[in-house]
């Protein structure tokens, strides 16, 4: 053991280098990299996305849950009512909850989403390329999938939030603690079935269409990267199209989540369904509120994909100049 020192003192002496940690080892630090700077680009992208339209997104989810005809008009006149009674920043109540449910949830959805494409690219033997159509719409239904289901309970307490007066839930915790006291905590995973539902075609068509399209610029333009208001676009279009396929279940979830305080007993999708459809009618009613859905969600979703895509770039370029550990 002691001329393996001298040996190796000796080495170091004349200059020579001791090899480096194995190959195995720099590749598992590489995914451990890749998978943090995953899940902070998806967090934060979320967080920007959501607190962009939070007014919009809370007009949309009280007109989904109440019988009340939608409108533009109304929808200006609903927002200007609640600044004129609460103020400015009551037209984000509700919107503290929906960061604790978005932050990981968009977190998990990113990440979730990089890791399935390695993985079916591995499979077909796409690596680092873009991936054929069916396997790059599967990889976003199963990352919205995965996400959906890790945090569920907090949308629908996101939900409850956005739709009661402040009296009623002073926190987000007074919402978890009420609603498992007075309605059990089956509840908090009422409206479960249609999100999973609805979230396949919806993070399965978004991340499709988003990928597709910046595939299909960098093949016209010959640049491999698009410019920020190019992925904006690009993102707009496929929040557009991932919404309004998946928009009837959306509005039948949140009927189900909020039963428990406007009155209505919602049992099953189709008895939700059938409900809506009697009372307000096919469009009027599961379509309700989908105008301002496309002005709110191509926002949304534009600003969160080209929030994820240039927060990894700016990580890769920090680690590459030394400013991250290696």
């Amino acid at each position: 053991m002691g001329s393996g020192v001298q040996d190796q003192h000796a080495a170091l002496t004349h200059g020579e280098v001791l090899p480096r940690a194995s190959s195995t080892q720099s590749e598992g630090l590489k995914q451990t990299r890749s998978v943090l700077n995953s899940l902070f680009s998806g967090a934060l992208a979320g967080a920007v996305a959501k607190t962009a339209v939070a007014p919009l997104d809370r007009t949309k989810i009280i007109f989904q849950v109440s019988s009340a005809r939608f409108s533009a008009k109304e929808a200006y006149k609903l927002i200007y009512r609640t600044y004129l009674k609460d103020g400015f920043f009551s037209l984000w109540r509700g919107n503290s909850a929906t960061m604790v449910r978005v932050i990981p949830y968009a977190a998990i959805q990113f990440c979730a989403h990089e890791q399935y494409k390695s993985l079916l690219g591995d499979y077909y033997g796409f690596q680092d390329n873009v991936l054929p159509p069916l396997p790059r719409l599967l990889a976003g239904s199963m990352a919205g999938l995965t996400a959906a289901m890790l945090t569920y309970p907090l949308d629908m307490v996101r939900a409850r939030m956005a739709v009661t007066p402040k009296e009623m839930y002073s926190n987000i915790m007074h919402v978890f603690v009420r609603i498992s006291r007075e309605e059990g905590l089956k509840t908090l995973y009422r409206g479960f079935t249609p999100t999973m539902l609805g979230v396949v075609p919806y993070a399965g068509l978004s991340f499709f269409t988003y990928e597709t399209l910046k595939k299909l610029h960098a093949e016209r333009s010959g640049r491999p990267q698009p410019y920020s208001y190019e992925r904006l676009a690009f993102g707009a279009c496929a929040g557009l199209i991932g919404q309004s396929a998946s928009y009837p279940l959306d509005v039948v979830r949140r009927r189900m989540q909020t039963a428990g305080v406007t009155g209505h007993t919602y049992g099953t999708i189709l008895g939700t369904m059938r409900d809506i459809v009697s009372e307000e009618g096919v469009v009027r009613g599961l379509y309700k509120g989908l105008s301002m859905n496309w002005v709110k969600g191509p926002i949304a979703v534009g600003i969160s994909f080209t929030t994820f895509d240039l927060t990894q770039i700016l990580l890769r370029k920090l680690h590459e100049m030394g400013y991250t550990s290696r």
